[in-house]
């Protein structure tokens, strides 16, 4: 009897999926929950922080923004009138 007729050998059809296409179905299943735990704890800690970003704006805002509260020091020539 040769090796291909043996019927240990022959390939039975597989019910169902492969064994890789389960594998991707519980590897899909596994990033979707690790995912969704990520995003809620990483979401917790910026909206955590979220509550102290006006305490930070201000100091901000009075160094960027007010440009020295009009103090001119050294003057441009361009600064006296006219006339």
């Amino acid at each position: 009897m040769p090796v291909q007729d043996h019927p240990a050998y022959r390939e039975s059809p597989q019910a169902g999926r492969s064994t890789r296409a389960k594998a991707g179905f519980v590897l899909a299943g596994f990033l979707v929950v690790a995912g969704t735990l990520l995003f809620t704890e990483h979401r917790a800690h910026v909206l955590g922080l979220l509550v102290w970003l006006p305490l930070l704006a201000c100091p901000l805002m009075h160094i960027f923004m007010h440009g020295g509260h009009g103090h001119h020091h050294g003057g441009r020539p361009n600064d006296r009138g006219s006339a």
